[in-house]
């Protein structure tokens, strides 16, 4: 590589930054299928209800937040036989601050070797790093300490959007999510965050 060669970032998403409008959202731009936002696959890590942070009941809405203290979100975990899939987006350095601003309480992981493009011809992006984003040991526990205490849940918004972007992110992409993906073991609840 010459000295005025870049690095390529980009970032495999497989929850919410799925959805083009969320990770606009966090980066300030709307990612362009086909051109920066590319649906991938993602080997030997699976997707779980594995994130959970306490909340603060004032800071949220919905009939069933005095049931719950902890959301739970969607993180992954080394499996060596896994395939998940999700996409793959292009960011700048400032907008993957932003992203790492956001997906606070996650650490960032190379996983350059272990994406393939679902569409899309590979010789074609210039795709020198891709990360993606694994929960820390701390929001794992949170996690499941609301599980055993029986105050955890998915919020149905959270849950209602990482749906949606799989279901129209290529045919039967959806399907594959729920089938690569366990079940929750925290009901889904009418709670959502006031922004």
């Amino acid at each position: 590589m010459g000295a005025d060669h870049w690095v390529s970032t980009w970032v495999f998403g497989y929850g919410s930054l799925v959805s083009p409008v969320s990770l606009g959202s966090t980066i300030g731009r709307l990612p362009v299928r086909g051109r920066d936002f590319l649906a991938a696959e993602l080997r030997g890590w699976e997707r779980r209800w594995n994130y959970g942070y306490l909340i603060a009941p004032e800071r949220y809405t919905g009939s069933e937040v005095s049931s719950i203290d902890t959301v739970v979100a969607l993180g992954i975990v080394p499996a060596p036989s896994a395939v998940m899939n999700g996409v793959i987006a292009s960011v700048s350095d400032s907008e993957l601050a932003r992203l790492d601003k956001r997906e606070r309480r996650y650490e960032r992981v190379d996983v350059t070797d272990a994406v393939e493009l679902l569409e899309g011809n590979a010789a074609k992006f210039e795709i020198d790093a891709v990360i993606t984003y694994v929960p820390t040991d701390a929001p794992v526990a949170d996690y499941v300490d609301g599980r055993d205490r029986g105050r955890a849940g998915i919020e149905v918004r959270y849950w209602d959007l990482v749906n949606t972007a799989f279901d129209e992110l290529l045919p039967g992409a959806g399907e594959r999510f729920r089938a690569s993906t366990p079940e929750p073991d925290v009901p889904v609840v009418d709670v959502s965050r006031i922004e």
